[in-house]
């Protein structure tokens, strides 16, 4: 069974004011979800799945969802802020979702084989795909509880033109995650980072952390888990207007209680993104030296 591909897409058009302001990467316009998307294909992914907002939906259908007809199934899920509640009353003045790990959970309709997580904003490689889509293509049927992290060098993450937020984890010598904790507001500060907790105490990061940047590797097992800590996470975080439910933070609740083991994956690849506008210049010569060098043809698409 061929693994799917979820693309985590609902931000795009908050982040940016609207698909149409979304900046190109590529030379006839390919954006980076466009480079993914590629690049799962190629990797032998059979089917993406889009969680998106429905008031961008057209045009995300039209811009970017068509660029995979007849190439690979396609389907879509909707985060919106009473998505997957059940019961639980909407606080009136709540703006945005609620985060990544609600992104998943939306999704868990469409969903019955294993399955990738990436953001849409993010380029992960070719390397990245392929070694995640082997890794899921292995995994017996009877490992429901078995996932995978495609992991990072956390300084080939951080971005001179802002914070950002990162999964830092915790490996042991056979390559088992023992831990992950999403750090918010890490600052690039010379090879390394730094970040403040809850409490305003400052942390520094040499930057050879190995970092999670949402490349995730689930079996179907995880939508229950994702239930069941979302119930708990409304339950105690519900009334804060941005509080957000982390897919880091779920994970790491599973390892922690021996209900799941996740295989950190290394890769060949460097990561890049378009977190801040100003990081579209980097990305742009990126992909230039990767056409360059035969990795991806010049324009993307046929037409």
């Amino acid at each position: 069974m061929k693994p799917t591909l979820l693309i985590l897409a609902a931000g795009m058009g908050s982040r940016y004011g609207g698909l149409k302001q979304i900046d190109p990467v590529g030379p006839n316009g390919e954006i980076i979800i466009e480079y993914s998307m590629h690049d799962a294909i190629r990797a032998g992914f059979g089917k993406i799945v889009f969680v998106i907002r429905h008031y961008f939906e057209d045009a995300f259908k039209e811009h970017i969802g068509s660029k995979l007809d007849g190439l690979v199934e396609v389907d879509y899920a909707y985060q919106e802020l009473d998505s997957c509640l059940d019961g639980f009353d909407l606080p009136a003045d709540r703006e945005k979702p609620w985060g990544t790990g609600h992104a998943i959970l939306v999704a868990r309709d469409k969903i019955r084989e294993p399955f990738a997580v990436i953001n849409a904003d993010d380029y992960y490689g070719p390397n990245s795909y392929q070694i995640m889509s082997d890794y899921l293509a292995s995994l017996e049927p009877e490992a429901e509880d078995e996932y995978c992290m495609v992991g990072f060098t956390l300084r080939n993450t951080l971005t001179e033109h802002g914070d950002v937020c990162r999964g830092i984890c915790d490996v042991d010598a056979t390559g088992a995650m023992r831990a992950v904790v999403e750090r918010v507001g890490i600052e690039k500060i010379g090879a390394g980072g730094r970040y403040k907790d809850d409490n305003g105490v400052e942390h520094l990061l040499t930057g050879d952390e190995i970092a999670s940047m949402n490349l995730w590797g689930f079996q179907p097992s995880i939508f229950d888990h994702l239930g069941t800590q979302f119930a708990r996470f409304l339950e105690e975080r519900g009334q804060e207007l941005k509080s957000e439910f982390f897919i880091p933070t779920v994970v790491d609740r599973l390892v922690d209680t021996g209900q799941a083991r996740v295989q950190v994956l290394n890769t060949s690849d460097s990561w890049f993104g378009v977190t801040y506008r100003p990081d579209r210049d980097i990305a742009e010569a990126c992909i230039r030296r990767l056409i360059d060098a035969g990795d991806y043809p010049e324009r993307l698409w046929q037409p």
